[in-house]
């Protein structure tokens, strides 16, 4: 099983000796429980689905945090300890997920948990983390976690939320009198994405002219075809995740439904881009928290990626890989802040922490802990416009950080 733990050689003397100094000159070796309270390194839990139809942006999020990791490391540490991150497979599986951080919380000592990618997965987290007062840091798009009933003081949200998603991508795909139809997976991502859509086609003053709902890992998607081009949408939009996404727009353009309509999805993925042939998603529209070729406009878009470079033998990060790196980050950050791990003061060093680690500055909002940051909209090319084989994607639009994109904290529940 992948650990992806980083580890940091003995710090040197001199810092050492400044680190467990004490005032009159009490040596360190007359209490060596300091020194050791010192040395312990800061351990990061991280349950995510190795294995399974997420796997590969699993993979990805794994890369980034563990690179997170190890740029702390080299600086040497955070606090002045090393940082250990600790991967667990949680098979997209939210009983797994529970045992997994369970284990990580008891067992093996965590001082926080980061990770899920799934609506469902992180929500069984959250109820474990949040019951046992650890700090849990979600990077899976979610509209429940930030409402009352699931939010804890405990409980971080850094990814993108459903609500925001599609707000962003309706304002720059629909228009006042766009006729909408709707292929939705039958879970929790499907239904919040379907949900934010539906409500900003009607702010907008688009018209929904019907939802058909899919199976999740559905194999064969051109029995819901005919349904589709019977109810003659200007826009389709396709709300689905990971290999799903791929597969239903494969059959979708096999079908020709791209010659009838333009097709949106929620969230534009990367790792199902280059899974199959670009005309596939050539001219599709979507949203992303990030895509690589910001760095020619986001000076921390470019440190990200050169880092990920030398890294990963020039290999450019990913859309939800992103997600394991900025988290991270921003948790190391709040920890050096709060000067060690008390999950008190690292609470309070996030919620004042404005960070910009990636994509421009972001800070998690007071009553839901939502990260508020900016939305791409992204438009995939066609093969002869690339420049290069990561050359994926148009930024149509960087919508910039703004709470307006939010639900209200009234709306989420809370009281102030």
């Amino acid at each position: 099983m992948t650990k992806g733990i980083e580890r940091l050689g003995a710090l040197p003397l001199t810092r050492r000796a400044a680190l467990v100094g004490l005032a009159g000159g009490v040596s360190a070796l007359s209490m060596p429980w300091i020194a050791r309270a010192q040395e312990e390194a800061i351990r990061i839990g991280f349950p995510t689905p190795l294995t399974g139809p997420f796997a590969a942006e699993a993979n990805d999020q794994v890369r980034s945090a563990e690179l997170a990791v190890k740029l702390a490391n080299e600086k040497g540490g955070i606090a002045g300890r090393k940082v250990e991150l600790l991967v667990r497979d949680d098979k997209l599986n939210a009983g797994e997920a529970a045992t997994r951080t369970l284990e990580l919380i008891e067992k093996d000592k965590v001082h926080a948990i980061v990770g899920a990618l799934s609506s469902a997965v992180q929500l069984a987290v959250n109820e474990v983390t949040r019951a046992r007062n650890m700090l849990y840091i979600s990077i899976s798009q979610s509209d429940t976690i930030n409402e009352v009933k699931d939010f804890s003081p405990y409980t971080f949200h850094e990814a993108l939320n459903p609500h925001m998603t599609t707000a962003v991508v309706a304002k720059h795909t629909f228009q006042k009198g766009s006729k909408v139809a709707y292929l939705v997976a039958d879970y929790a991502y499907g239904h919040e994405m379907l949900r934010g859509f539906k409500r900003a086609a009607e702010a907008i003053g688009a018209e929904t002219v019907g939802e058909i709902l899919h199976p999740f890992g559905a194999p064969d998607y051109s029995t819901f075809i005919p349904s589709i081009l019977s109810m003659r949408p200007d826009i389709l939009c396709i709300c689905n995740f990971g290999r799903d996404q791929a597969n239903s727009l494969k059959q979708a353009v096999d079908f020709g439904v791209k010659d009838q309509m333009k097709i949106v999805v929620p969230v534009l993925l990367h790792n199902q881009r280059i899974a199959v042939d670009a005309e596939v998603f050539e001219g599709v529209v979507g949203g992303a928290n990030y895509y690589w070729g910001q760095e020619e406009t986001v000076p921390s878009a470019k440190a990200f990626n050169d880092a990920f470079r030398n890294a990963y033998d020039g290999a450019v990060p990913t859309d939800y890989g992103a997600y394991g790196y900025t988290s991270v980050a921003s948790l190391l950050m709040a920890i050096e802040a709060a000067g060690g791990t008390d999950t008190q003061k690292v609470i309070a060093a996030l919620e004042a922490l404005k960070y910009d680690v990636a994509k421009g500055e972001q800070y998690y909002r007071q009553c839901d802990h939502q990260s508020v940051q900016s939305v791409l909209v992204l438009e995939a090319k066609a093969k002869a416009d690339m420049m290069s084989d990561v050359d994926l994607f148009k930024i149509v639009a960087n919508e910039p950080a703004a709470e307006s994109i939010l639900r209200s904290c009234s709306e989420l529940g809370f009281s102030n």
